[in-house]
């Protein structure tokens, strides 16, 4: 679709059912190549960046059905390409996450540097120091990301900077490594404790995901499962900015409230009222919202996707608000 029209006005009133997290999809669905069993996911949402994942997986030799929108079955067993080329994957940056599964299960990967959106310079040295601490030779060379290892091993990593990326990518290719693996000064987020379920199911030794210290004991393989993921707590929260915005009434559903604490604190801060149930959040925007300041901070603080959503909110409330982006 190339342009939208938008008749607005009038306050947002009703029910909306929120989809599964895009950011866990992304890291689970990379995952489901690291077993040659069957892996059946589903709430997968529908979007543009896990079609091109699908293809990129269907690329390098596994099978893929799409057994409804939402849910898809993967079969990595006839993979016998460890490269991943195809400039289509370049246009989202989540294509790195083959560089841990793929370097975990075959000890060997060639992926294009990724693409997607850019915030800042966004680089992935620390995803390469984690795969050099794990054993691996990596450098890049012609645009791709190039690792290889005879045999990984364990190692303690601390990482210089908080990074859900690079979280994700060691943690994935650590669960197939010897020894345990300890991650120091690890990303928080909801979904990197969805992508360490998502391994454990399959028979990985992952524990303290969600914590700043996480530990994995390698395993000698991973088996098939059958796992839903995660809602999106980034478009949960922009029904409930888009609430507030509009002076309307939403009912979220399937959601997990505690992961939109920092944003509904910030909805109350401005006078709107939040009301939790267990898997549903109600926000009432009100005639008068007051002015509020928020900086964005790693999970679980205020998250930076929602940092222009709540910009709109504010720029409608009484009063001067102030929105600090920290990266």
């Amino acid at each position: 679709m190339e342009q939208y029209i938008i008749k607005g006005g009038n306050p947002l009133v009703g029910d909306v059912t929120i989809s599964g997290a895009k950011n866990a999809a992304l890291g689970i669905l990379a995952a489901s190549i690291m077993t040659d069993d069957d892996v059946v996911i589903d709430n997968l949402p529908d979007v543009r960046d896990i079609n091109v994942l699908l293809e990129a997986i269907e690329e390098i030799g596994a099978s893929v059905e799409r057994i409804d929108r939402h849910t898809v079955k993967i079969n990595a067993s006839n993979i016998k390409e460890v490269s991943v080329d195809d400039e289509y994957i370049r246009r989202i940056r989540a294509s790195y996450y083959f560089i841990g599964a793929l370097l975990g299960k075959y000890k060997s990967a060639q992926v294009p540097l990724p693409g997607g959106c850019n915030i800042g310079s966004r680089p992935i040295d620390q995803h390469i120091k984690g795969f050099r601490a794990l054993g691996a030779e990596v450098s890049i060379e012609r645009g791709a990301v190039i690792a290889h290892a005879i045999d990984l091993v364990s190692s303690h990593i601390y990482l210089d900077v908080v990074s859900v990326g690079a979280t994700i990518n060691i943690m994935m290719a650590a669960a197939l490594a010897e020894g345990q693996t300890i991650i120091e000064n690890a990303a928080k987020e909801p979904h990197i404790v969805d992508v360490a379920n998502f391994l454990n199911s399959m028979g990985a030794n992952i524990k303290g995901a969600g914590t700043d210290t996480i530990r994995i004991k390698g395993v000698t393989r991973l088996h098939g499962t059958e796992y839903s993921i995660i809602p999106d707590q980034i478009e949960a929260g922009t029904f409930m900015c888009a609430a507030a915005a509009t002076r309307g009434d939403v009912m979220v559903k399937n959601v997990i409230p505690k992961h939109l604490e920092a944003i509904s604190a910030k909805l109350m801060e401005i006078g709107c009222e939040v009301v939790e149930f267990d898997d549903a959040v109600r926000v009432v925007g009100k005639p008068v919202q007051r002015h509020t300041d928020i900086k964005t901070l790693p999970y679980p603080g205020f998250p930076t996707d929602m940092q222009p959503q709540m910009a709109v909110t504010l720029a409608l409330a009484n009063g001067t608000s102030m929105v600090t982006e920290v990266f």
